[in-house]
């Protein structure tokens, strides 16, 4: 079982163009300049990809202990997405009231735009947790890549059915999410599609150890792999 105390290439080395529903209403990142958001440099395409890594699920699903163990093995930095919740979101999960698609928006773009801010300052890449339990909360994220290509997004999508999560955190202790919002998460939910290439999802219905090694591989083979991809372009 986890522990709660504590995506295959979105364009595989292609430039996406960001989902059409969201690149004519986002505004540019938050506290990222004209030429960090599109390259440090003229020239993007002669430097390597920055991947951003999004483990998402449902509450008890693992995502923080999963990604603390990507951030430490891969030595990037470490998003943890609970943190950008605004206060008053804080409280109506506390108080067992689900978030509106109006509540994420401002706490999708803001880690959205806490990774990009985290790679201009020179960090390879970034590990952020982040439930992204709709394809359009993801798309929010999959922008990023629009205003720099240089970058990849992917999803580790942390799967298991709603009774070993709601077991998992009804046992958990000093956090907001309450068992009751396990199952208003799931009402929501929208499995990632087949036609979501950049997403990779893992069963984590197995041991800790299991579940952090196989995530450590998909996450390798995919960055060596589009490292091959690169090279040989």
């Amino acid at each position: 079982m986890l522990s709660y105390d504590a995506p295959m290439a979105a364009n595989n080395g292609a430039t996406r163009d960001a989902p059409s529903s969201l690149a004519n209403n986002v505004s540019g990142p938050k506290g990222v300049s004209a030429s960090d958001a599109s390259g440090h440099h003229a020239d993007s395409s002669s430097h390597k990809h920055h991947h951003i890594w999004l483990v998402t699920g449902p509450a008890g699903c693992g995502k923080s202990t999963v990604a603390e163990h990507l951030a430490k093995e891969l030595n990037v930095p470490y998003v943890e997405g609970d943190s950008y919740h605004t206060d008053a979101n804080v409280e109506k999960m506390r108080n067992g009231t689900p978030l509106t698609d109006a509540d994420r928006w401002d706490w999708l773009t803001a880690l959205r735009d806490e990774s990009m801010k985290r790679i201009a300052s020179g960090a390879d890449g970034v590990v952020v947790t982040c439930s992204a339990l709709k394809r359009k909360y993801r798309d929010v994220i999959r922008v990023a890549a629009y205003y720099d290509p240089r970058l990849l997004i992917h999803f580790i999508y942390l799967d298991a059915p709603e009774e070993v999560l709601l077991d998992r955190v009804t046992r958990r202790q000093n956090h907001y999410m309450g068992a009751n919002m396990v199952h208003s998460q799931f009402n929501i939910l929208e499995r990632p599609s087949d036609d979501e290439h950049d997403v990779v999802s893992i069963d984590v219905s197995k041991s800790v150890d299991e579940v952090k090694a196989e995530a450590l591989g998909r996450v390798l083979q995919t960055m060596n792999q589009d490292e091959s991809d690169t090279s040989s372009s």
